[in-house]
């Protein structure tokens, strides 16, 4: 356990810590130590005035001491100072030594930059724009990450000797529903929101993979196209499917309705499972993949779309359902959400027959079970806006859902777009509706998919 607290450490570094900055008079970096074992550190840096002139100095020390040490001075007023490279080299011949390595803004104020636990003889490089390496007492790097936000190759370290690998991967979000465009004085709808893609994990004896993978990331679903003026909006499309080689999928969400001209219900996608992407809502919920869960769900269940607020479309690791609207529209269709994979795009608005603006709702989150609180909705009236785009996703959560888009009353007014998916199998949103001849919002497109893949 501690080993793999210690690789989830790096991989966080890996993604979130490759630029090191000194900006001001009153910061420095620090690094506190836990123990009394000795490490040696070396910090390369340059210094880069208003004018452009660059000076590369060298700060090197012992700490002794369970303390915290100021490794490099703050710098000289109108100065920027990069850190080009940081070495931290355990040279106790037994007991491992835990450094937190900070940057201190002032005596109230430190940014946490990164923690880590070096075992007696290790080392830890930080280069700019590379981010950290952990090296063993012998020299050997320890760990490989390789992170893909477009389908690529997966290679196999060769600088050292792989013992386990471990993939995390998210199958794409469907794409939202396109709004109506209202032709008389009866009920339309917004679009239903995509729903999200399906989060995978596999853990490998290094020996049973090929040298080479190749890894293939999931499309996102098309977003829905509005129809002529007066007319219904077309439906989103299904996520792609996230794929490790051959070993290894996560599937997509299902695409959201398009918006009716009348009181049909508006079914939001299903969420992506474990054996099967999603179903594309109708006049009823999309159907979650496979393994299906009706509503709120666990394990690699994708969640049925929503056919009003996703509040019982919320999934562990499946995909979360889009956002769908009553026959009778209600405001606030939100999507559901995922703990692990990607959240459901929320509704576009629509209108009552009098007609009367009904809001569109939020995107579904990552990271929590708890439908919405995710991109938000567009606002309505005159000028009504687009969708939030969905958060994307990391190594610790999926793709966002987006936010439905807004509507209008006002003659001649275009319905706007649905928010985009997040990275990571987010939902597209959906569009709102449209006052004829104005025409109704497009769909979000759904988030692609994601993988990161860590070897030791």
């Amino acid at each position: 356990m501690k080993k793999l607290l210690t690789l989830l450490l790096i991989v966080l570094s890996v993604s979130g810590f490759a630029q090191v900055l000194l900006t001001n008079t009153t910061h420095t970096l620090e690094a506190v130590t836990t123990t009394a074992s000795d490490v040696n550190y070396e910090v390369n840096f340059s210094d880069e005035t208003t004018s452009g002139v660059g000076i590369y100095s060298i700060s090197r020390g012992v700490i002794t001491t369970a303390t915290t040490t100021t490794i490099l001075a703050a710098p000289a007023a109108s100065t920027t100072r990069i850190i080009d490279r940081m070495s931290f080299v355990n040279v106790d011949a037994v007991d491992p030594q835990t450094i937190l390595v900070q940057t201190d803004v002032s005596a109230t104020n430190t940014l946490i930059s990164i923690s880590f636990t070096l075992a007696a003889g290790a080392q830890l490089e930080y280069l700019k724009g590379n981010g950290w390496t952990r090296y063993s007492a012998t020299g050997d790097i320890q760990t490989n990450v390789q992170i893909f936000s477009n389908s690529g190759t997966w290679t196999k370290p060769t600088n050292f000797t792989p013992n386990a690998v471990f993939v995390k991967m998210w199958g794409a979000g469907g794409g939202g529903g396109a709004g109506a465009s209202l032709a008389t004085a009866v009920v339309a709808k917004g679009g239903g929101g995509g729903g999200g893609g399906v989060f995978t994990r596999e853990f490998y004896d290094a020996g049973d993979l090929s040298s080479t993978v190749t890894v293939t990331l999931g499309a996102g679903g098309t977003a829905g196209v509005p129809g002529a003026a007066g007319a219904a909006g077309a439906a989103g499309g299904i996520g792609g499917t996230t794929s490790f080689g051959t070993y290894a999928f996560a599937f997509g969400g299902g695409g959201g309705a398009g918006g009716a001209i009348s009181a049909a219900v508006t079914g939001g996608g299903g969420g992506g499972g474990r054996g099967a992407a999603g179903g594309s809502g109708t006049t009823t919920g999309g159907a979650g993949g496979l393994p299906t869960a009706a509503t709120n769900g666990s394990g690699g269940q994708g969640i049925t779309g929503a056919v009003a607020t996703g509040t019982s479309a919320n999934a562990e690791f499946g995909g979360a359902g889009g956002a769908g609207i009553n026959a009778t529209p209600t405001g606030g269709a939100v999507g559901g959400s995922s703990i692990y994979g990607g959240g459901g795009g929320g509704a576009g608005g629509s209108h009552t027959a009098v007609p009367a603006v009904v809001a569109g709702g939020a995107g579904g989150r990552a990271n929590t079970y708890v439908a919405g609180g995710g991109a938000s909705a567009g606002s309505d009236g005159a000028a009504p806006t687009a969708g939030g785009n969905g958060g994307a996703a990391n190594s610790t959560q999926g793709g966002g859902g987006g936010g439905g888009g807004g509507t209008t009353v006002t003659a001649s007014t275009a319905g706007a777009a649905g928010g985009a998916g997040g990275q990571g199998g987010g939902g597209g949103g959906g569009g709102g509706v449209g006052q004829n001849p104005g025409l109704g919002g497009g769909g979000g497109v759904g988030g692609t998919g994601y993988m990161i893949v860590t070897t030791w």
